[in-house]
C-alpha cells in the first residue's frame, strides 16, 4: 500500500494550531505556578500536628495520586454543573490541572522539607528568627534546591497531561488537532506534527529548567543564611 504524506492543510490550519498551543503554554505555567502553592500548602499540612489539617491534606493527596486525571477532570467539568457550578472549558481544565499538580507536589515537597536538618532548625531558634522567617529564608530554599530534579520533571509531565483536557472541549492544541483532523481526514500527518510539538516543547522545557536551576541552585542563598549569622 502505497502512502503519500499530504501536508497542504497546514497553512490553513497554522491559526487554529497556534491558539492551542498558546492555550497549551497557558494551561501548563497556570497549573504549574499554582500546584506548587497548593503543594507546598499540602506538604505542610501532611507534616502538621494539627490532625484535622494533616487528616484532610493526606486525604487530598491519596484522593488525587489515586484517580485518574481525566476523570478528574470529568468530575469537575461535568459532575459540578449538578451542584449548581458551570466552568467554561479552559477554567475546569485549569482547575483540574492545577489540583493534580498539587497533589504530587505536595509529596515532593514534603520530601524536602523532611531533608533538612534539625540543625537548621535549631540555629535558626538560636538566631531569634520567627518561624515565618525560618520557612521563608531556611527551610523552603533549601527544600526547593533538593527537590528542583523532582519538581521540575512533574511540571513537564503537567505539560504532556494537559492534551488529556482535549476530552473536556478546552482548546489546547491537541483539541486543535482533533478539530483540524475532522476535516482534513489526514490523521497521520495531523498528529505526527502534533507529536513533533510535544517533544519540541518539552526538550525546550527541559532545556530550560536546566539553565534555570544551573544558575539559581548554585548560587542559592537559601541555607546560607543560618550558617552566615552563625559564624565566628
Amino acid at each position: 500500500m502505497n502512502y503519500t504524506l499530504d501536508f497542504s492543510w497546514l497553512q490553513g490550519s497554522l491559526p487554529m494550531l497556534w491558539s492551542g498551543l498558546q492555550a497549551t503554554v497557558f494551561l501548563t505555567v497556570v497549573a504549574c505556578a499554582l500546584g506548587s502553592l497548593v503543594g507546598i500548602v499540602g506538604a505542610l499540612g501532611r507534616n502538621s500536628p494539627w490532625l484535622p489539617f494533616r487528616a484532610a491534606a493526606t486525604a487530598y493527596v491519596e484522593a488525587i495520586r489515586n484517580t485518574p486525571l481525566l476523570a478528574q477532570a470529568f468530575l469537575i467539568y461535568f459532575g459540578l454543573p449538578a451542584l449548581g457550578i458551570s466552568l467554561t472549558p479552559m477554567v475546569a481544565a485549569g482547575l483540574a490541572l492545577t489540583i493534580n499538580c498539587g497533589a504530587y507536589t505536595a509529596e515532593i515537597f514534603r520530601a524536602g522539607f523532611e531533608a533538612i536538618q534539625k540543625s537548621q532548625h535549631e540555629a535558626a531558634t538560636a538566631l531569634n528568627l520567627s518561624r515565618r522567617q525560618t520557612f521563608l529564608h531556611i527551610v523552603l530554599p533549601q527544600a526547593f534546591r533538593s527537590v528542583y530534579p523532582a519538581l521540575s520533571a512533574q511540571f513537564v509531565l503537567i505539560l504532556m497531561a494537559s492534551s488529556i483536557t482535549s476530552q473536556i472541549s478546552a482548546e489546547e492544541i491537541s483539541a486543535a488537532a482533533n478539530q483540524i483532523q475532522s476535516t482534513s481526514f489526514r490523521g497521520f500527518e495531523v498528529y505526527l506534527l502534533i507529536s513533533l510539538v510535544y517533544l519540541a516543547m518539552v526538550l525546550a522545557m527541559k532545556s530550560l529548567f536546566s539553565l534555570i536551576g544551573g544558575f539559581l541552585l548554585r548560587n542559592s542563598a537559601g541555607g546560607r543564611l543560618v550558617a552566615e549569622r552563625a559564624a565566628p
